[in-house]
């Protein structure tokens, strides 16, 4: 669990005040074991102090991230081999997210991760997109799974100014201009295929009403 430290000043005396920052990595058990070792046969022999050293209680954060995406890959994955569907990157960004979210309730002047992690959310963005509109049920189990709110975009709205009404009065009167410059071209194309339409039906006619 990570404190974030509030200094208050005031004239007589400074107040220190610790507030709990919720992290989505506190649902993990200390007495996990770190991925490198969960798998490994001859743990289960070892000292408890040795144990002890290899679980989450002495990991690190990145070590605790490995675990975290590795549980919400697990969520969405379509079979145990699958490492790079939607659905996968869609639980990795996420995890990933979420992690930013905290360091900047900490550090709230990071730009740096608060960029990187605004280009996170709009690649998350364009996956489940890409997933509602072509596997939604896909779409709606990830979001389940991963405890996603997903809202629409906004329809697209552009802000009527004097100069864009101006500009689009003129674009009309333009197009007219030219449709009635290329009128007489276009009346003498169309006579054009009206007698070859009427030849060949004349000639079809014929070929119908002569003998064998």
């Amino acid at each position: 669990m990570f404190r974030a430290l509030t200094l208050y000043c005031s004239s007589s005396n400074v107040n220190l005040l610790f507030v709990d920052i919720p992290s989505h990595l506190d649902d993990l058990p200390p007495t996990m074991l770190k991925k490198d070792y969960a798998n490994v046969p001859i743990i289960n022999s070892v000292d408890d102090v040795v144990k002890r050293l290899l679980s989450l209680e002495m990991a690190s954060q990145k070590e605790k991230m490995k675990i975290k995406t590795q549980q919400l890959v697990e969520k969405v994955r379509r079979s145990p081999h699958d490492n790079g569907s939607f659905e996968v990157q869609v639980a990795m960004l996420t995890a990933k997210i979420r992690t930013y979210e905290e360091h900047l309730q900490r550090h709230p002047k990071d730009k740096n991760n608060r960029r990187r992690m605004l280009m996170d959310i709009d690649r998350r963005k364009k996956l489940l997109a890409y997933l509602r509109r072509v596997r939604y049920d896909t779409f709606e189990n990830t979001c389940k799974q991963l405890n996603i709110q997903y809202s629409l975009p906004p329809p697209y709205s552009r802000r009527i100014t004097k100069r864009w009404v101006v500009k689009k009065a003129f674009c009309l009167k333009v197009f007219q201009e030219a449709r009635k410059l290329k009128a007489p071209e276009r009346l003498k194309q169309r006579r054009e295929w009206q007698a070859r339409a009427r030849a060949a039906k004349e000639k079809q006619a014929q070929c119908e009403g002569t003998p064998v």
